[in-house]
């Protein structure tokens, strides 16, 4: 459960970006909000292994904790605003490092972040000529600018050099144009050579882009023209979403949330799933062969449960069980090694198949459901318009079809994470809890369905589900939702 701690809009958030929009009530994007609380109160694990605790803050509000930190530094330091931003940038802002650095080795530390030359490589003596470096101009002694390495240039020259990276969206990192020096500029020296506001707005933008992203504590929301910067305590690969644009994303990574799957393993997987999309094209269709009459279906609810059989591997339904799906794990050939690389090819994308297929299902089995969510948001509705009981008392409805989103979600990202997953006993375990919530899950999702039927009289009756039949469903959220937990707990990337 990801928790914003910026509860209220502030001044500040109204001034930076105008009236927010209203939240889409049929949006299953917000599956999260509020689903927890609902199944602990049936007696689930009171700990959510996916509890975060972030803020969102506005433009002004994240310069003003990097202004403090920078005044802090520089304070600490003795040096100048500009240059304990470069220090600060160096090493990620985490002020009690650069402490501890300052006070074993100040001058090693300065060097290593590029503000002042090494004591292997001491910077030139003061230039005596007054011919620029680069154009080979004579020019007046008060044109000629330096960086604490003596390497000194024309103004001209300075501002041409710039005004060229800035263009290009260079913010911290412009550096000194004598070969082989690589100290850095701070903005203070930037700014005044720089040509037009126009040009200088696109530096600051540029600076906060680049002293976000080198925090360890801030990360700008990937949202389309989205100025809202997350802050955390401590950075970890967990869901957070954005106050403004209700972007979710890995804090982590800046990617898609793919609990359990960690940052560098889901990054692999998309890449290879992009790299090998022909190759995989033949098994996105929607369409199955029945197996046993052989005529062509199309699944058309999340559910795999196709009435006797499994839509995923075609086999007997009642063949899976009730705890453990086999043909959620992939067998593996233990005399691959000894045959051919032909052989050995053919196995490699046999697998890749096997779990990709999985995971395009569990992807559509989620799209799907979205619909059966968007239908029980509107059949409440009209029940809540017509008295028919009020938005309480159908809001189990409501919240077993988020919960169903939120589990489907955490199992398709399963997925990348056993393809990667060395063979062994620990494999195993995660084998079997990710089929125990694959069970779980489709158990859940047959009977969200079933409601579903229910409300809009599809099943007969008079339109309604029985006490008995609620509180079946509402005990099969708890467990679904356990299962969940339990394998994040074991298995989420720290």
């Amino acid at each position: 459960m990801s928790v914003d701690m910026n509860s209220q809009a502030s001044d500040s958030n109204e001034e930076d970006f105008g009236e927010e929009e209203e939240e889409d009530q049929g949006d299953i994007s917000t599956y999260y909000e509020g689903v927890a609380s609902d199944v602990e109160q049936q007696g689930a694990d009171s700990f959510d292994p996916e509890e975060y605790l972030f803020t969102c803050l506005t433009y002004k509000e994240s310069q003003r904790v990097l202004i403090e930190e920078v005044n802090t530094v520089a304070a600490a330091l003795k040096v100048l605003p500009a240059v304990a931003k470069l220090i600060l940038v160096h090493l990620h802002w985490k002020i009690t490092q650069i402490l501890d650095r300052f006070k074993s080795n100040s001058s090693l530390l300065l060097s290593d972040a590029l503000v002042q030359p090494s004591s292997t490589c001491r910077s030139v003596a003061a230039p005596q000529s007054l011919q620029c470096g680069v154009c080979l101009q004579v020019v007046r002694r008060d044109s000629l600018l330096a960086l604490p390495c003596q390497h000194s240039f024309c103004k001209g020259c300075w501002e041409q050099h710039c005004t060229v990276l800035v263009k290009d969206g260079l913010g911290v990192g412009i550096s000194c144009m004598a070969q082989d020096c690589s100290l850095q500029m701070p903005e203070d020296f930037v700014l005044p050579l720089l040509p037009g506001e126009e040009l200088k707005d696109k530096y600051r933008r540029y600076l906060f882009r680049d002293y976000v992203e080198s925090h360890f504590q801030l990360q700008l929301c990937p949202g389309a023209d989205c100025p809202i910067v997350i802050k955390v305590e401590e950075p970890r690969a967990r869901r957070v979403q954005c106050s403004r644009c209700s972007e979710v994303f890995c804090f982590k990574c800046r990617q898609m949330y793919h609990a359990p799957t960690d940052c560098a393993t889901i990054r692999k997987w998309l890449t290879k799933c992009a790299d090998d999309s022909e190759t995989a094209n033949y098994i996105s269709a929607h369409t199955k062969d029945c197996p046993k009459c052989n005529i062509c279906i199309e699944k058309n609810g999340g559910c795999n449960h196709m009435v006797n059989f499994c839509w995923m591997c075609l086999g007997d339904w009642k063949t899976h069980g009730s705890e453990y799906y086999e043909c959620s794990r992939y067998k593996e050939n233990p005399d691959i090694v000894n045959q051919s690389q032909q052989a050995q090819a053919r196995e490699a994308l046999k697998k890749y198949l096997f779990y990709f297929e999985r995971w395009e299902n569990h992807n559509k089995s989620l799209q799907l459901e979205v619909q059966t969510y968007q239908r029980i948001q509107e059949k409440i509705q009209e029940r809540v318009m017509n008295n028919l009981g009020t938005w309480i008392d159908w809001q189990y409805l409501h919240n077993a079809s988020r919960l169903l989103a939120k589990c489907r979600y955490t199992l398709q990202y399963t997925y990348p994470y056993a393809y990667y997953m060395e063979s062994g006993p620990r494999k195993k375990l995660f084998e079997y809890q990710q089929a125990q919530l694959e069970a779980e899950i489709e158990n859940l999702s047959w009977k969200v369905e079933r409601a579903d039927s229910y409300e809009r009289g599809v099943v007969g009756g008079e339109g309604e589900l029985s006490a008995s039949d609620r509180g079946d469903l509402e005990n099969q959220m708890h467990i679904a939702e356990k299962k969940r937990r339990t394998l994040l707990n074991g298995f989420q990337d720290t």
